[in-house]
């Protein structure tokens, strides 16, 4: 009875393209890590511009809402303190008239203030999702089979 020659485990449980990677030059692993990792760090570059994109469209409609305020309370303070000033007047006299609603839209202002503040602060300008990822990439790089 002749004897087939087996071949070796180590060889046997390695796929063809397997033992094709093992022939490759250390030179020829380290240009694959490093164009993966180009890769990488292109592709978070742009997550993070994205990133900015968003909180600066956040920013400026934060921004649009204050000055809307303040055009449309400029206006009002305008139009209506005239009003208000020559009603008042009839009973406490034009000076006392004018510092009342003086008063009024001050108050009107400082709301108006606040609430654009309050909207301006939830505007953050670090790129979160950007920086948890790029933590993730370096615990990887640590220990790439963990």
């Amino acid at each position: 009875m002749a004897t087939v020659p087996r071949p070796s485990p180590s060889t046997q449980d390695q796929s063809p393209k397997e033992q094709v990677q093992d022939d490759r030059s250390l030179a020829e692993l380290f240009g694959e890590v490093t164009t993966d990792i180009q890769t990488l760090f292109r592709q978070e570059l742009a997550l993070a511009k994205a990133e900015l994109r968003e909180e600066a469209a956040k920013a400026g409609k934060a921004a649009g809402l204050l000055s809307g305020a303040g055009f449309a309370g400029y206006m009002t303070v305008v139009l209506l303190s005239f009003a208000a000033v020559f009603g008042l007047a009839e009973l406490i006299g034009l000076g006392w008239a004018a510092l009342v609603m003086a008063v009024l839209w001050a108050i009107a202002g400082a709301v108006m203030y606040f609430m654009g503040r309050s909207r301006m602060r939830e505007v953050s300008p670090t790129p979160e999702r950007t920086i948890e990822t790029l933590k993730e990439d370096a615990r990887w790089v640590k220990h790439p089979t963990g």
